[in-house]
């Protein structure tokens, strides 16, 4: 891919930011240059902002049955084009094609169940409330929206939002992550090619003063955004601080709980996928393992040699399940946590630290990694490596996993592993976390359930996707009316 200096998309035109900065856009596997991302200045966020504006004054107004012929064609051309964006993600984000064709498979589903905005976004109707008197509810559109995108699924994370605010007649603008970028670039010609009137979607690349922008623009009224907790925390205060709706995805920390009557064989394959799958880099990774019991042996020799196993490598290439972090300084990040949780008395038992891997020695990787008997009050327990590292932990009873479950501040994601239906009642019912997985390691839901998230996790009321991403972007408006019968006589 030759480089190139990457644009804006606004009111239904492309251009060359004005930004005095840019940044280099690495694929983590090679260290190739493949973009440059322009970091655009606060000037370009009020042109996208007053075009999504004028634009709000006449899509809001189009019927909801034609709003979404423009996701049908959208959903069509993602399709069509599936196998480019796939390859796109991978040179940029570093995960397998596989990885990649599913991360935008789940792009793909959530327009489709935005495409059914005619019937989610329906209100309510009381007759009679009083003698004479009805009442009803409708749902109207806020105005406009924006996303701040996370590296980890660059095709993904923005459609668990921008399918749901566009059909119930917002308008709106993506900031996609600087590391990533070339994804969104893509889908935007295709969202060219859909026939959405100008200013109804625009991109916007940059940096945090692309960000700040977002959150100060007083005509900016929704902001969705995923990513660490610390970043989340700050956007959560600055948007609602300027009257904002928001809503943010945090950081996470989620256990796996083992139970001695769970098919081993099974609970290895789907933990290792779940931990090392992405490379560990996304919000629902299992992050610890907690064996109950007698599961402890088997499972924590069956883990090791599946994670000493995992072939590590470009995530172009068939055979490769597992591709780079993102940038050199996650793989530093990574490896100096994995050497914290030595240094807190856990055992390295498998150490995925500067890996050789031929002809792609300038990549930065870190293999899977286990680390055995992590004590439960240190720094690995508690803190998310965002990498290919899962942390092994022992208890006697459910009881006592499920209390270690309760006390994280985290709560994005819980799973248990049995064959106990009476274990699994137990779980999900006293777990607290806001994504429950019963043999099942990534409890992603689907686009017609919201993608929750507790405690630390989250911060706001409404999650993204389905009937939750809905009301995040429309507002409710409550009508009582009367007709009194001598009014009703001029006719």
């Amino acid at each position: 891919m030759s480089e190139s200096l990457l644009k804006n998309y606004i009111n239904g035109e492309w251009q060359l930011s004005s930004a005095s900065e840019q940044q280099p856009v690495v694929n983590p596997a090679t260290a190739e240059v493949l973009a440059q991302v322009p970091l655009s200045p606060a000037s370009e966020v009020e042109q996208a902002t007053a075009a999504a504006v004028q634009a709000f004054q006449t899509w809001r107004r189009v019927p909801p049955t034609e709003r979404v012929q423009c996701l049908f064609r959208l959903k069509d051309l993602l399709e069509a084009a599936a196998d480019d964006i796939a390859r796109l993600i991978t040179q940029e984000c570093g995960k397998t094609l596989k990885e990649s064709r599913g991360e935008l498979q789940r792009a793909i589903e959530n327009v489709e169940v935005a495409c059914g905005i005619p019937t989610l976004m329906q209100g309510t109707y009381s007759e009679d409330i009083a003698r004479g008197i009805d009442e009803f509810m409708v749902r109207q559109p806020l105005g406009v929206a924006a996303a701040i995108a996370p590296f980890n699924f660059p095709a993904m994370i923005p459609f668990w939002f921008m399918p749901y605010a566009i059909a119930c007649g917002n308008t709106y603008l993506v900031k996609p992550s600087e590391k990533v970028p070339l994804t969104m670039q893509k889908i935007f010609e295709l969202i060219d090619q859909s026939d959405f009137p100008p200013g109804v979607v625009n991109l916007v690349n940059g940096a945090k003063e692309t960000v700040d922008a977002i959150l100060q623009h007083p005509d900016i009224r929704a902001i969705s955004f995923v990513g660490s907790s610390p970043v989340a925390r700050y956007i959560y205060a600055q948007a609602a601080a300027n009257g904002k709706r928001v809503q943010c995805q945090g950081g996470a920390k989620n256990p796996v709980i083992v139970l001695p009557d769970a098919d081993m064989e099974m609970t290895t394959r789907i933990v290792a996928d779940s931990a090392f799958g992405c490379a560990g880099q996304r919000c629902l990774a299992a992050s610890l393992a907690v064996t109950v019991g007698a599961a402890r042996a088997d499972f924590t020799e069956a883990i090791a040699a599946t994670a000493a196993s995992r072939i590590t490598g470009n995530g172009l290439e068939a055979d490769v399940q597992m591709g780079p972090v993102i940038t050199a300084q996650s793989q530093a990040r990574i490896e100096a946590l994995i050497q914290t949780g030595a240094d807190e008395g856990a055992k390295v038992l498998v150490d995925g630290r500067q890996p050789a891997i031929a002809g792609l020695e300038q990549g930065h990787f870190v293999r899977p990694t286990v680390l055995q008997d992590v004590p439960t009050e240190g720094e690995i327990a508690r803190t998310e490596i965002f990498g290919p590292v899962l942390g092994l932990m022992h208890v006697s009873t459910i009881d006592e996993a499920i209390t270690l479950v309760n006390q994280s501040p985290w709560g994005n994601m819980a799973c248990l592993f049995t064959s106990s239906g009476a274990a699994a009642r137990k779980f999900r019912y006293e777990a607290e976390a806001g994504n429950i997985g019963i043999n099942i390691g990534v409890a992603a839901p689907m686009a017609f359930f919201p993608f929750s998230g507790w405690k630390e996790s989250f911060f706001g009321d409404l999650h993204g996707q389905s009937a939750h991403a809905v009301e995040f972007f429309t507002q409710t408006k409550v009508v009582v009316e009367r007709w009194p019968k001598e009014w009703s006589r001029q006719f």
